[in-house]
């Protein structure tokens, strides 16, 4: 009789959803869309919070803001119609507290359940209202007189919803995926040993801790997500991303550069032409660049820098570097505007040095476009400067040496990764420099750009004075019309900021195109101008090009010229509406004047009253000019995804992970890194698989 082979064993993470009872194809389609197709998708589908219906409250104790359960009976009910139905109930309880259950969607059903005398159990957020405490749309229970209804013996999770799909019925299929969920050998992936160290609890007892919290759960903890259950998620979540990025980048150092390592003459060349004299954290930075390109593998360095260092500078030295060498250079930057004040730059700079400067972008059609792109094919052109034009299939670059992405978090990830590609041959890939003038804290640094060496331009040049920041109130608006007055008759031009092209009701802004008529009125002896992103882009250009030349005093605008061009003698900006904005993006716009030697001032102009982080957010840009201790401060309130622009390059989606909140684990993570690559290398990849997936590959993009 033959031996009996042993079957392999299951792997019960990638079983697909379709063997769970009640999951057909129209309920798989449901999870798909939100991608869940693996018992796996549906284990690491974390709740967002947690209900606590493992005590009744009394309604005298109930505090606003704090949810509770609480049991009473209706003493109450009232219809109404004000804007819309509305339906009042009122409960009391043996405490002699009243609390207004407030109801909008409702059905004749329902209002028939809340006969005056029934007893009612419900749960909720309580909030200040007309006549005391009340709770809108609270989920509630009708009892019978004699029903026993038990309290429930552990937190109620509230999960991400999945469109068509009611909480109870992904609260179902979750706990049956749970049920299948491996013994806790089967299914760690870390060494025991790494583990023992961190002192945190197995994987499997922390995803069963996250879905159901025992009774005595920390609940202020899992709030805070600092509970170790969390932890121990979010240190394999963050090593996972992590993983991923090394992997790139180790796989990307397999591939070949070419090894730039002329004598630099034409660089030289450059410093000596300049019309300025090269801060020391530019020369610093080149030096960097110098270094890395002179090797036969990729560069990989992200160079950031605060709005004026002086970035394009370096970006034009270290393309010199690949035009000595018989290479070609490509810079993308992600608008018209900022590509053209890149391409007048370097044309003025390099031009008189025998450089061929090439333009590419959507405008750029017909023979001209076909002109241009011949050049790039036959290497005539020596340096392309372009949009996201440049990463379309028709361009062929004769032998691309050097790839420049500026402000490369406004880029989609497939984007750069087809300017990547561009190289020359299967196993070429051109060097890579990505440069962002949204600085980067170092903690954030550590995990969103672990394929990048990371180099920073701390320094502004000579003679720039800093910029002074005011906070004023909307109701001191006629001063600063009467400033702006001054300002103009002074010759001197000025930025006025909104944040909304047209009126909303939904939002308390003031609207761009209602601004520039009352301002118009009000200051007829201006010369003013409107820019907007819902303009064709040729008006918009020539706005800023007549701005630029000094022909329009006040430029009003939106946040499109948060990344734009310089006007060294714009010397005052005031901001609408600066509750609503994020440091970065506050630094940037005020990093738009300041560009010349005359003292500018940037008006943060505010609604009141100010929300708590809104004061902290205005007092961080009052006190500081620095854009490192600003990025600090954003991820502080923020958080990373708004920072980074993250939403597209799916580095911030984490499911568990905080990169503001769990700074503190990525050194563990790198240690833990650094061990498994060497120890396992097996097991570094089914972390990957398991947390990043099919995205590993755009990871680093």
């Amino acid at each position: 009789m033959p031996a009996r082979r042993e079957a392999p064993p299951i792997d019960l993470s990638a079983e697909p959803l379709s063997r769970l009872p009640g999951v057909g194809p129209r309920v798989a389609e449901k999870l798909a869309a939100r991608g869940l197709s693996t018992m796996q998708d549906l284990w690491l589908h974390l709740p967002l919070r947690y209900e606590d219906r493992t005590a009744l409250t009394p309604i005298r104790q109930l505090q606003p803001g704090v949810p509770a359960q609480v049991e009473g009976r209706v003493e109450a009910v009232e219809r109404g119609f004000r804007y819309r139905p509305v339906l009042r109930v009122a409960v009391g309880d043996e405490s002699h507290g009243t609390l207004v259950l407030r109801f909008f969607h409702f059905r004749a059903a329902q209002v028939a359940q809340f006969a005056v005398g029934a007893r009612i159990r419900c749960y909720g957020t309580p909030k200040p209202g007309q006549n005391g405490l009340e709770i809108v749309h609270p989920s509630y229970r009708v009892l019978g007189d004699d029903d026993e209804m038990a309290l429930g013996d552990a937190l109620d999770p509230v999960y991400p919803a999945v469109e068509g799909m009611g909480p109870a019925t992904l609260r179902k299929l979750i706990g049956q995926a749970l049920e299948r969920l491996p013994a806790a050998d089967a299914l760690e992936l870390l060494p025991a040993p790494l583990l023992a160290g961190l002192g945190l609890p197995s994987l499997r007892d922390a995803l069963l801790t996250m879905h159901r919290p025992p009774r005595n759960a920390d609940v202020a903890a899992l709030a805070l997500g600092t509970h170790p259950a969390q932890r121990r998620l979010a240190i394999e979540e963050l090593l996972a991303h992590h993983l991923s990025l090394r992997r790139q980048r180790l796989a990307l150092q397999q591939r070949h550069a070419p090894a730039l390592a002329g004598k630099g003459a034409l660089a030289k060349a450059l410093v000596k032409a300049l019309p300025f004299k090269l801060t020391g954290a530019q020369q610093r930075v080149f030096a960097q660049i110098r270094e890395d390109v002179r090797k036969p593998s990729p560069m990989l360095r992200l160079v950031q820098g605060d709005v004026g260092s002086g970035k394009t500078v370096v970006a034009a030295l270290a393309g010199m570097l690949a035009v000595e060498a018989g290479k070609q250079v490509a810079l993308a930057a992600p608008t018209e505007l900022l590509a053209e004040q890149h391409l007048a730059n370097l044309r003025a700079w390099l031009e008189p040095l025998g450089v061929r400067v090439a333009w590419l972008a959507g405008k750029v059609t017909g023979k001209a476009r076909a002109n241009v792109l011949a050049q790039v094919a036959s290497g005539e052109a020596q340096v392309v400067v372009g949009t996201h034009a440049l990463m379309q299939e028709a361009v062929t670059f004769h032998d691309l040496g050097l790839a420049i992405v500026d402000e490369q978090h406004r880029f989609g990830v497939h984007q750069r990764l087809a300017l990547r590609d561009k190289g020359a041959g299967e196993h070429h890939v051109p060097h890579q420099l990505v440069m962002t003038a949204t600085p980067i804290p170092r903690t954030l640094a550590m995990a969103a750009y672990a394929d990048l060496d990371v180099s920073a331009i701390d320094e502004l040049p000579p003679g720039r004075t800093p910029v002074q920041t005011v906070a004023l109130s909307a109701e001191r608006r006629p001063e600063l019309v009467e400033r702006i007055r001054t300002a103009c008759a002074e010759g001197r031009q000025a930025y006025w900021v909104c944040t909304l092209i047209d009126d909303s009701d939904e939002v308390v802004a003031q609207a761009a195109q209602t601004t520039f008529e009352t301002l118009s009125a009000s200051l007829p002896a201006a010369r003013i101008a409107l820019v907007h992103g819902r303009m064709k882009a040729a008006d918009k250009q020539d706005t800023m090009r007549r701005f630029k030349q000094g022909e329009v005093d006040l430029l009003v605008a939106t946040t499109v010229i948060e990344v734009g061009v310089d006007v060294p003698n714009a010397s005052l900006m005031i901001i609408e509406n600066a509750e609503r904005l994020g440091l970065a993006q506050l630094h940037q716009l005020r990093g738009r004047v300041g560009r010349g030697a005359a003292a500018s001032t940037c008006v943060l102009m505010y609604q009141p009253p100010l929300s708590m982080m809104a004061k902290h957010r205005l007092a961080t840009m009052r006190q500081t000019n620095d854009g490192f201790v600003i990025a600090e401060k954003d991820l502080e309130l923020r958080g990373p995804g708004e920072l980074l622009g993250t939403r597209q390059t799916g580095l911030a989606a984490f499911r568990v992970a905080d990169l503001a909140r769990d700074a503190a684990l990525l050194p563990q993570v790198h240690a833990l890194a650094e061990r498994l690559l060497a120890d396992d290398p097996g097991a570094a990849d089914r972390v990957i698989q398991r947390w990043v997936g099919g995205a590993a590959r755009y990871a680093s993009a």
